[in-house]
Parts: structure tokens; C-alpha cells; sequence
């Protein structure tokens, strides 16, 4: 029987937003709405927080979640996730890394990407949702998606939208094609996981900003569509927005 582990990174210097793990959304913290909303999966085995923050560690131990400290070092929430799948990998099949800046997060869509690996050949998994909205299609902070049909596995990530109509004008093409969307929800099968931050970065990745390309040049990523929405409070105004949640 797999056991999978949920793993939410959790960092105090945000960039746009700093402390934000510990930003009171109606009577509690962010990480620990995370956390909660986490332990409700009913396919994770385990939740466990990684931080390099004591004042994080200190805050999930005081509401009775488990932490592991982490190096300071880690560019990135997966290189934070990797360390503990690094320690864990003898007890866990996979490793989900759950955002923790979504305090609002779905356990269903936590059981959505977890039952992707019911597949062994499954070796990455993610989620998508459909574009539905123009401005959305041409942001370049989403990261968008195009899959094969028959084993819904990704075969190109990008910041552009994918296909480009090189002859229709751009509000056309929300109808022409289905455009999909990256949920930043990401399970790995744990040795992989472990694995993944010594992975030297490609041309690819650093064109295009986004470490998925990497890990897509070395591993099959396992796509399921979903259709549960989520929050992701990176600015003041995203926080606003949260608190019609609470």
C-alpha cells in the first residue's frame, strides 16, 4: 500500500509578503489554515511543515503540528521539500508538496493528485484547471501545460500560451483550444523527489523561469485536470481577498 507524505514548505522572508506564514487570517495563521486543510486529505499518511524559520517551527509545535527545521540555504519550496523527502524516503512511496500560501486549499484536490500515483508508472504528478479568462491565458506568471491524450502526460510547461495561432487574433483563441493552467500543486515518488535538487538546470528552465522544465527533461509528469479552484495570497491584495473565506 503506498504511504504518501504531504510536505508544505514554509519561509518567513517573502519576497512580496513577509511573515505572510504567520499572518493572522481570521484568528489563525496561515500555515496553520494550511496545515489544517492538509490533515484532512484523507491520502496523506503524514503532514509534516519544513521551514528554516524557528519562529515558524515554534508556532506549528504550539498548535500541535509537526515541523522539521531545514537548511537556510534552499532557493526554492521543492529544494526544502527534497531535503525531507531526503531524510523520509525509506518510509514514504511519495512525497506532495503542498503550497503554503494557500490557506484555503481543498483536501479533495490533495486526494486528486495523490490518487495519480495509483498508476506506478507515475513518477511526477500535478493538477490543472482550464483557462477560462483571456487576461489569465497571457499573464506570465501562470504556467501553462500541454499534455498528450492518451496517458495525460505533460509534454511541454511554459509561461506562453500553448499553441500559438499564428493566424487567428488572440481573444479567438480561448475558443479554438483548450488552454490549461498549473495548479502549483506537485507529488513526486519520494527517491525522486530526493533527488531532484541536483538536477543541473537547463537552457530550457532558465528561459523560461520555471524549475517544472527541468524535472519535465529528466521524468514523465502525470497530469489530472481538476476543477476546485484555489487561493494563493503572494500580496496585500491577495490577502484582502481572503478574508471573504474565513
Amino acid at each position: 500500500m503506498t504511504k504518501i507524505l504531504g510536505i508544505i514548505p514554509s519561509r518567513y522572508g517573502s519576497q512580496r509578503l513577509r511573515g505572510k506564514a504567520l499572518i493572522d487570517i481570521g484568528g489563525k495563521t496561515m500555515v496553520q489554515r494550511v496545515f489544517e486543510q492538509a490533515s484532512k486529505a484523507q491520502k496523506l499518511d503524514k503532514v509534516i511543515v519544513a521551514t528554516d524559520d524557528e519562529r515558524i517551527f515554534t508556532h506549528v509545535k504550539d498548535f500541535g503540528g509537526e515541523a522539521i527545521m531545514t537548511s537556510l540555504n534552499h532557493p526554492t519550496g521543492t529544494d526544502r521539500c527534497a531535503e525531507v523527502a531526503l531524510r523520509f524516503q525509506k518510509e514514504y512511496d511519495v512525497c506532495i508538496n503542498i503550497q503554503g500560501d494557500e490557506p484555503f486549499i481543498n483536501p479533495d484536490q490533495i486526494d486528486e493528485l495523490a490518487r495519480l500515483f495509483n498508476d506506478p508508472k507515475t513518477e511526477i504528478g500535478t493538477l490543472v484547471s482550464r483557462i477560462e479568462d483571456y487576461d489569465e491565458l497571457f499573464d506570465h506568471k501562470e504556467a501553462k501545460v500541454v499534455f498528450n491524450a492518451k496517458t495525460f502526460e505533460a509534454m511541454y510547461i511554459s509561461r506562453s500560451p500553448i499553441p500559438y495561432y499564428k493566424d487567428k487574433i488572440q481573444p479567438q483563441w480561448l475558443k479554438l483550444h483548450p488552454y490549461y493552467k498549473n495548479l502549483g500543486i506537485y507529488g513526486f515518488k519520494t527517491n525522486i523527489l530526493a533527488n531532484i535538487s541536483q538536477l543541473p538546470m537547463s537552457a530550457l528552465e532558465i528561459a523560461e523561469g520555471l524549475e517544472q522544465v527541468r524535472w519535465l527533461e529528466h521524468y514523465r509528469i502525470k497530469v489530472g485536470i481538476s476543477k476546485m479552484s484555489t487561493l494563493s495570497i503572494d500580496t496585500a491584495d491577495d490577502l484582502a481577498k481572503a478574508s471573504k473565506f474565513v
